[in-house]
């Protein structure tokens, strides 16, 4: 099971020093009735650094990868690693084992491979699409990340728009999105509910060449974006989901007295 390959190699990667977790506090904030949580953690920037440096000696992590990092093949076309710098406990990437710009589109290849861990492991799958999007490496990868419904603080203003199959938007959000909502636990072919899904979300967002995609077994969001951060501080899809990552507690200052809505609706298109 993928689930017990997950938990072996994280344990090995721990031992061998391959992995580096990035210790973090958090704080809520309630804004809407979302209870924001804001993990703050200067050691955000070692991770930053280390991106910076692969950037500037033209260094790609996934080619080649880690094999301390390796946790399963996937497909063909798709392999599984554990994410080096994780904030999440068992965070894994979905990486295409080809080259792929990381702003280039979705493909059922990609889904195929997502359903593999979706299905197996529960939690918020999610792509970063492009740099103005948060992506920080530019080879193509989805990210997985081990979360229960209940733990994902956006998860009951996305469950209230349900209409099974169709599209959805939330009042809650201040800027341009879209859901669909869907089972992928009674369908045959997950990944084709998963790329149809995609595709539609893509046509309705009028998106363009930057986005935000959060994935569950039940429902997928779209967020097309303009601008990669607000007020210095980086966003990526995560923080659609509700979930905030910053340096330093004034930071967190800057966000309570901003907002975390109107954060997310400054690198956003407006309604």
């Amino acid at each position: 099971m993928l689930w017990e390959k997950i938990i072996r190699q994280n344990q090995h990667a721990l031992a061998v020093g391959a992995l580096h977790p990035i210790p973090t506090t958090y704080e809520y904030l309630e804004n809407s009735g979302i209870n924001f949580v804001v993990r703050i953690s200067s050691d955000l920037e070692r991770k930053k650094i280390a991106i910076v440096k692969q950037g500037q000696k033209n260094i790609n992590p996934f080619l080649p990868y880690e094999e301390d990092l390796f946790v399963e093949n996937l497909s063909d076309t798709h392999v599984c690693l554990l994410n080096k710098f994780n904030v999440v406990d068992h965070h894994v990437l979905i990486i295409t084992k080809a080259f792929e710009q990381q702003d280039s589109l979705l493909t059922l290849q990609d889904f195929i491979a997502l359903w593999i861990c979706l299905g197996q492991v529960d939690g918020l799958a999610f792509y970063n699409g492009g740099k103005l999007a948060g992506a920080s490496q530019h080879h193509k990868h989805l990210q997985l990340i081990p979360l229960s419904p209940s733990a994902i603080p956006v998860t009951e203003v996305i469950e209230s728009t349900f209409t099974q199959g169709r599209l959805a938007r939330s009042p809650v959000f201040p800027f341009v999105h879209a859901i669909v909502h869907y089972d992928l636990e009674q369908s045959s072919v997950p990944s084709a509910i998963l790329a149809r899904s995609y595709q539609t979300l893509l046509d309705v967002a009028g998106c363009g060449s930057a986005y935000n995609l959060l994935i569950t077994k039940t429902w997928m969001l779209l967020v097309p974006r303009r601008k990669e951060k607000s007020l210095e501080i980086s966003l990526n899809s995560l923080g659609f989901a509700g979930c905030f990552f910053v340096s330093n507690k004034e930071y967190f200052k800057k966000l309570a007295h901003h907002g975390p809505l109107n954060l997310l609706a400054d690198v956003s298109y407006s309604l």
